[in-house]
């Protein structure tokens, strides 16, 4: 036991951060979206907390949405900025294991909060009269709060389950920070059977929503089909494109990243899909969000009048 002790809890790991490699030229010069990522989300946090027009469970979702991709970017982008340039690539399991619960966490709450995004959508276009009673204030705080419940469940369980293995070698974690498919390639002990429960878990956590989500909106569309008003299918796209381009871009990259057989892998290309999905979708979130929306378009350029004034 205290050999264990000793090999796991008493040494850090080293984050295989980068070297000179075009690869990782490229991915050091996306910490520079960080900044713009970080603005946008926090300026649309701001934007609908202090826009009373903006009070409804639909912007409640997509400020919740906002505040995720916020944590998620400043749970690994920092370290690894400062890592980098102070060229120290050690990490504390302690560390590590926050990292990982904070980024599992998040994942996690945001992959169930996009299906309660995708339910709001379906209730507006396919049941406008009963919305006030199926998405209440209350209903939609329930939702939102079980989104990031679940998420913080399935981080404990990963953390608790990750630092239970022995670590042993060179303890060099192939990342840029401490993932959990990576860390087990570490594992001086048989981790197969996690991993296969990673890989369950990924089913539940990626593929039952993506089938919630996709019977949602095939509901929306045969709605959508037969409106008669021109203005309203107009409407009702805007509304769903942004959504459906979220959804797209996130639950395709984690698919590529978690349901891979483990030989196809490499560090490289995963650390290249894990920068997509931790930063340039946090990027891209508020910019999709504000294009496709009218109110968000109409509040920018009202307060953009207001201080030319």
């Amino acid at each position: 036991m205290m050999a264990w002790e000793n090999q796991t809890f008493k040494s850090d790991f080293i984050l295989g951060i980068f070297n000179h490699s075009p690869a990782h030229t490229f991915l050091f010069s996306r910490l520079g979206i960080f900044t713009v990522a970080f603005a946008g989300n926090t300026a649309m946090v701001l934007l609908i907390y202090l826009d009373s027009q903006l009070h409804t469970p639909m912007y409640f979702l997509l400020s919740q949405l906002c505040l995720i991709d916020l944590m998620l970017i400043c749970t690994t982008v920092p370290k690894m900025a400062l890592h980098y340039l102070s060229g120290r690539k050690s990490i504390s399991v302690a560390g590590c294991g926050t990292q990982i619960f904070f980024y599992v966490s998040l994942l996690g709450a945001e992959c169930f909060l996009l299906v309660v995004m995708a339910y709001d959508r379906y209730v507006t276009i396919c049941h406008p009269l009963r919305y006030p009673i199926l998405i209440s204030q209350k209903i939609c705080g329930l939702m939102t709060a079980s989104s990031w419940i679940l998420g913080s469940f399935d981080g404990i369980t990963e953390v608790a389950v990750a630092l239970s293995f022995s670590y042993c070698g060179a303890r060099e974690i192939p990342h840029f920070f401490c993932n959990v498919p990576a860390l087990l390639t570490l594992s001086c002990t048989d981790s197969s059977t996690f991993e296969r429960r990673i890989f369950i878990s990924c089913i539940i956590m990626l593929l039952l929503p993506v089938a919630v989500i996709i019977a949602s909106y095939t509901r929306v569309l045969l709605a959508v089909i037969s409106m008669g008003s021109g203005e309203g299918r107009c409407k009702a796209f805007a509304m769903c494109s942004s959504h459906l381009m979220v959804v797209g871009m996130y639950y395709g990259a984690a698919m590529f990243i978690y349901m891979r057989p483990t030989s196809d892998s490499s560090p490289t290309q995963d650390k290249m899909i894990s920068a997509f999905y931790t930063i340039l979708i946090p990027t891209l979130n508020p910019l999709i969000h504000s294009l496709c929306n009218k109110e968000m378009t109409r509040m920018k350029v009202l307060g953009k009048g207001k201080s030319g004034e």
